[in-house]
């Protein structure tokens, strides 16, 4: 497969602009905050609470990692559990330093080291994101029912606007597009430059429809739940951390992975001030739904997010930054087992 060259520019513009969202938002979460209050809640903080928190989130990759292998099997891939690992870690390590490149650089890591086609990952990861997307609506759903008040609050505050038109719009959008590929698709695939793209849609389409033919459901589904359960305990157990927040039920829980999950989607670098702002809201809206000051409530949610942030991207940078000799030494691996072969 031959490897696509990088534009130097467009890579430091995206880096500048996920700096600056990264600024904007960081300034929104801290304008008008008294920082002696967050000051002395991380001096009394109980840090062996994060540490706890860490062995789940540590414990998510390696879900992930598993479950990736089943979605790539019913294509004829049976690849090593530890490369997806390092694979994975690669791709979140990336997202670091250029927002949603992550699993571009995922499937391109695994291609250097099993020979799975990127685009065929690449369908799977998009899979994924929408298994990941189901389980995020199960949360929600989860919340509505337990946080109805505090969602009500947290999206008064926010300021967020769904629009149902545009959400319309969009979804006809993708499905006319669909049809439109499929119908056309045939008639396009001899033009060379458009064959190379129909390809790797196709791989895509192939990749998306894997969940379709496992072999193992149940394992899936398991693997689906562990995964998003290390995420609930990753974030629910710097909670205890903090005197102030350490009577948070499990309910609380939901909310905080839902909203942190929201603030993470924005395209700022590692989610800096994307999640700050968001926890800040987050909880000004828990403190409202029991009666508590919404000021006390944001100071609060800044302190988690001073905590719970660093950790995940703690995480990220010791996984990704191992995952780098890990993954050089299975494709020197894979190249003497393919010299030796020849």
């Amino acid at each position: 497969m031959e490897k696509k060259s990088t534009n130097p520019l467009q890579s430091i513009l995206t880096i500048v602009i996920s700096l600056a969202f990264a600024g904007f938002f960081l300034w929104l979460a801290l304008r008008g905050l008294d920082f002696k209050v967050i000051r002395k809640s991380l001096a009394k903080a109980n840090y062996l609470w994060v540490l706890f928190a860490s062995v789940f989130g540590i414990i998510a990759y390696w879900f992930r990692a598993i479950r990736w292998n089943l979605m790539l099997e019913p294509m004829g891939y049976r690849i090593s559990s530890s490369n997806a690992l390092w694979s994975i870690s690669f791709g979140y390590l990336m997202n670091l330093t250029i927002p949603r490149s992550g699993e571009v650089a995922r499937a391109t890591a695994l291609y250097g080291v099993e020979k799975v086609p990127v685009d065929k990952s690449f369908g799977t990861i998009i899979l994924e994101r929408v298994v990941d997307l189901m389980c995020m609506g199960a949360f929600l759903g989860l919340t509505l029912i337990f946080k109805y008040e505090a969602i009500l609050s947290f999206y008064k505050n926010s300021g967020v606007n769904v629009s149902p038109t545009k959400i319309i719009i969009i979804l006809f959008i993708l499905v006319v597009g669909t049809a439109l590929f499929f119908i056309f698709k045939k008639r396009l695939a001899g033009v060379p430059f458009l064959g190379k793209i129909i390809g790797f849609i196709d791989g895509i389409f192939l990749g998306l429809t894997s969940i379709f033919k496992l072999k193992e459901k149940g394992k899936f589904i398991l693997y689906t739940i562990g995964i998003w359960v290390c995420y609930y305990f990753a974030a629910y157990l710097v909670c205890f951390a903090l005197p102030e927040t350490s009577n948070f039920t499990f309910a609380d829980g939901f909310f905080i992975i839902v909203v942190g999950t929201l603030g993470m989607i924005i395209p700022a670098s590692g989610g800096i001030g994307a999640f700050n702002l968001a926890m800040k809201y987050g909880f000004m809206a828990l403190f409202l739904s029991v009666g508590k000051s919404a000021e006390f409530g944001g100071e609060m949610g800044l302190t988690y997010s001073f905590i719970s942030l660093p950790l995940q991207i703690c995480i990220m940078l010791v996984m990704g930054l191992i995952s780098i000799p890990m993954l050089a030494r299975a494709r020197n691996k894979a190249v003497s087992q393919q010299e030796h072969q020849n």
